[in-house]
């Protein structure tokens, strides 16, 4: 089969299109940077619908991972990348008679603030301000499922929180803040969320890639919620980090959060340390219902977030702290 990937630079992309050369499929990776995986690459931008439709030419699916994260921008840059690149994506799978389009998404798509409680995929929420990645996630999604047809079949993966070796968005993130003492927890960190080990998460892509079912979208997770300080107190162990856990109740994180989202980008320009999403998103439970990826797909997670810890303090034994993107 050859498979467009989008996004190989990343994480979760370059993981996908490793995966996919290991099993013997031709892949292709279209991205801004090189990648670190062994298939052929064009470098280009899903902003430029001339080369992604040749990207694209001859493909039999397209996984599209390419997305504009964090909280750092505009509202124009978020739905350029997560809204315009998805729209050229689907333009180029259809012109080109792509088979499949599986579409990387978040579940922040469906979270407008109240606990997710062994929550299904809900239908994305639209209209918040400021939650400009969910927004415009939330936006991406809707587009591609619309493409979904007898010609070109459509699946949405919406991955939680994401970790793993070489992981510097969540991992890089609470390392770097207990090592310089600035690390706290929303209302304790008692809130219960699921996460997904990143060998879990692709597994479930490839499933999505290879099932017949399309049409809808699937949350995926470890199915193991666990309180954001359990998780959080993990992660640092693994890195040989003892930090020192600051609390901060949850109206307080919201309020600071919103007024920290409006001043930060005058000041500075890298990420800001608290929005109020983000804040929403540490001071509630959410967590998933497994059974229709499991019924739908196929997939069930192979690796424990126990065994995830551990296969993360081996590779902090062996390699450079994991810092945040800038």
């Amino acid at each position: 089969m050859r498979v467009v990937v989008t996004g190989a630079s990343g994480l979760l992309g370059g993981s996908i299109a490793r995966a996919l050369v290991e099993r013997g499929d031709d892949v292709v990776c279209l991205q801004r940077t090189p990648a670190e995986v062994d298939a052929e690459q064009v470098l280009a931008d899903v902003r430029d619908p001339g080369a992604v439709d040749r990207a694209i030419e001859g493909a039999d699916a397209v996984i599209h991972a390419a997305a504009k994260v964090g909280v750092l921008g505009t509202w124009d840059d978020y739905r350029a990348i997560n809204v315009d690149g998805t729209s050229n994506v689907v333009a180029a799978a259809r012109r080109r008679h792509v088979g499949r389009l599986v579409h990387v998404s978040s579940p922040s798509v469906a979270h407008g603030g109240e606990p997710l409680v062994g929550a299904s995929a809900d239908p994305p929420v639209l209209g918040r301000r400021r939650a400009w990645y969910a927004e415009s996630k939330a936006m991406g999604e809707s587009l591609a499922l619309s493409a979904d047809s007898d010609d070109l079949a459509v699946v949405v993966v919406r991955p939680h929180l994401v970790w793993g070796p070489g992981d510097t968005q969540l991992v890089g993130r609470i390392v770097e803040r207990a090592r310089t003492g600035r690390l706290a927890l929303v209302g304790g960190g008692t809130a219960l969320v699921d996460t997904t080990y990143l060998d879990n998460a692709v597994d479930a892509h490839l499933a999505a890639l290879d099932a017949d079912a399309h049409g809808r979208a699937y949350v995926i997770a470890n199915g193991e919620p666990r309180p954001i300080r359990e998780l959080v107190l993990g992660i640092c162990a693994a890195a040989g980090v003892h930090p020192t856990l600051r609390s901060v109740p949850g109206g307080v994180a919201r309020g600071v959060g919103s007024v920290v989202e409006r001043v930060w980008p005058r000041l500075r320009d890298d990420e800001p340390p608290l929005t109020r999403f983000l804040a929403e998103q540490l001071g509630t439970a959410h967590w998933f219902d497994p059974r229709p990826a499991r019924d739908d797909l196929g997939w069930t997670p192979t690796v424990s977030i126990d065994e995830g810890l551990v296969r993360l303090a081996a590779w902090f034994a062996t390699s450079t702290p994991a810092a945040p993107d800038r």
